[in-house]
């Protein structure tokens, strides 16, 4: 078994920390994440996808840096024809606090589709709040540590209890270390939050659970590749 970290999360972190790839235009392909997934990631003027495709085959499809990697006929490409192709949302990082926030592990919100969607998709997830909504706490993509939030009253959330909630939640984070957040850009409201707690953009991506013919299935462009969540 390899424990070696995926090679996106040193890209992430470097990230983190205002050292981005280069903006030439130009595409790098990794290999496929853990537990089937797949992705794309668009920083500026440079991509990084992860997929267990040839590269070569990948770069045939014309991705590039300047947002190609994520047009909707290249994702459907990487995901296969009964392959899930996420949604695209914001990248954004911030940095630990620590602290003592007395945030409680909420075991009653494990049916709920955010909880659902975390445990489907990550790693050693934890899930902590109080009566304004509860936070998750994972491991994400390619291993970094990631965080995502419910509010139990979303329309209340001018009264700035999100803002409060992800404060409060940065103090589970040693201080310094950075946590990572993927947003949908539609979601303004949570947007906001998460930029007025000091969460910076790094990025974008989509999340791709592909789904491919095994060799000799059906034959086509794609077959001779697998994966499936």
């Amino acid at each position: 078994m390899n424990d070696d970290p995926h090679p996106l999360l040193a890209l992430l972190l470097h990230a983190a920390e205002s050292r981005f790839p280069p903006a030439d235009g130009r595409v790098t392909v990794l290999p496929p994440l853990s537990r089937g997934l797949e992705c794309s990631v668009a920083f500026t003027g440079h991509a990084v996808l992860a997929t267990a495709l040839p590269a070569r085959e990948v770069l045939a499809h014309g991705p590039d840096g300047y947002g190609g990697s994520l047009a909707p006929d290249f994702l459907r490409h990487l995901a296969g024809r009964e392959g899930d192709v996420g949604s695209t949302d914001v990248v954004l990082v911030a940095r630990g606090t620590s602290g003592s926030a007395r945030l409680f592990e909420r075991s009653d919100v494990d049916h709920h589709p955010r909880v659902r969607y975390a445990r489907e998709v990550r790693e050693n997830v934890r899930v902590l709040g109080d009566a304004r909504g509860f936070v998750t706490m994972a491991d994400g993509l390619a291993g970094r540590r990631e965080i995502s939030i419910e509010l139990e009253h979303p329309d209340g959330a001018g009264t700035g209890r999100g803002r409060a909630l992800l404060r409060d939640a940065l103090t589970l984070v040693p201080a310094g270390e950075p946590v990572f957040a993927a947003v949908a850009p539609g979601n303004a409201r949570s947007l906001r939050a998460f930029l007025a707690t000091g969460f910076t953009p790094l990025g974008s991506e989509v999340v791709i659970r592909p789904r491919r013919p095994r060799l000799g299935e059906g034959g086509g462009p794609e077959a001779g590749a697998y994966a499936g969540s």
